[in-house]
């Protein structure tokens, strides 16, 4: 049997030190892009194999990332987790996963503890920012040595965030239906204790001053992501503002039950009232009619964390370079469909 080859000996071959292989694997983007095709061909033409064991022992890491997570029942929570497995997979990273009980649990120490114990090389925290669950987290935050990436929260200086734009979708949400001619354009909300609520509502808000539109009270209604609570929503909105010819509902879930009662009520969509949801669930093409809606790609978040989470955790083995606290904020996409779309003849 012969020898089996190293990282070195993949460098040597490579004429670059063993710390660029190690990047060019990890998929770091501070390789050069011919760099990065040389060392990949000396890769396979010596059929280097690296030993995950021999790697996590080398660099004193673990190849695991702790997930801290909540609400998987909910489609975002798991297809942000989807996002989250599959790009671990790619870049050779085992997951460590534990399930807060609520969104606003605030016994959050003991969860913490149990993953730093087992020697995870960093944590995900991918639990959305509901009412004040981030101030003891951001206590603890400080008292922790290991590598942390949150998700969907607020801008802080020294942590590391990414999330989709919620107050850029409320905003291309309303301007797509000012755009078609609406004017009387309601909101039906998520619940108001999520950022993700308050800032899909505020864009909605500021686009419709931006426009000259004044906002009343009455002009939007709360739900709780639900689509009977949509249902509820659409109903008490249509009493109080009868001259509504145009809503942005903050999720697709609450849009179906909203389109249920305007179906109940012979309401022609978007005829009588133009329909926009957020999320672009799967289903939403095959509501009737089909629903316009603002896309968020979690899976995009949830690989995107891992990325970022993995790059710090690469550059702190290196030490190489001091990676910054920063904010990645995920751009999302209208899809437009028959639900919003004005026919000329109105």
């Amino acid at each position: 049997m012969g020898k089996k080859v190293t990282i070195k000996d993949v460098a040597a071959a490579a004429g670059v030190s063993h710390q660029t292989v190690s990047r060019v694997m990890n998929d770091r983007p501070d390789v050069a892009k011919d760099t990065r095709r040389l060392v990949w061909k000396v890769i396979e033409e010596l059929d280097y194999q690296p030993s995950a064991i021999a790697r996590s022992l080398s660099r004193q890491q673990s190849q695991t990332l702790g997930i801290v997570t909540a609400g998987l029942k909910y489609i975002g929570p798991s297809r942000t987790l989807n996002g989250i497995a599959e790009r671990a997979e790619e870049l050779g990273y085992g997951l460590l996963l534990k399930e807060l009980p609520s969104f606003n649990s605030n016994d959050i120490k003991p969860i913490l503890n149990f993953l730093i114990s087992r020697q995870v090389d960093g944590i995900i925290w991918a639990v959305a920012e509901i009412g004040e669950n981030r101030e003891n987290l951001q206590l603890l935050h400080r008292e922790i040595s290991i590598p942390m990436v949150f998700l969907t929260m607020s801008a802080r200086e020294d942590m590391f965030i990414v999330a989709v734009d919620n107050y850029l979708g409320g905003c291309k949400a309303t301007q797509h239906l000012l755009q078609q001619g609406y004017e009387h354009i309601g909101h039906i909300s998520g619940p108001l204790s999520w950022w993700e609520s308050q800032q899909r509502k505020t864009g909605w808000h500021d686009t419709l001053l931006e426009a000259g539109i004044p906002v009343e009270l009455h002009h939007w209604e709360e739900g709780d992501w639900s689509s009977a609570s949509g249902q509820q929503a659409m109903a008490r909105i249509l009493e109080s503002y009868p001259q509504m010819d145009a809503v942005f509902i903050a999720n697709d879930q609450m849009a179906l039950g909203a389109l249920q009662l305007a179906c109940q009520h012979n309401i022609n969509i978007p005829g009588d009232i133009a329909f926009v949801g957020f999320d672009n669930l799967p289903e939403s093409k095959y509501f009737w009619p089909p629903l316009t809606t603002v896309r968020q790609n979690l899976r995009q978040l949830g690989g995107t964390a891992v990325s970022e989470l993995v790059r710090i955790v690469e550059a702190n083995s290196l030490e190489d370079e001091i990676i910054k606290p920063k904010v990645i904020m995920l751009i999302p996409e209208l899809i437009v469909r028959k639900s919003s779309i004005k026919d000329p003849a109105d």
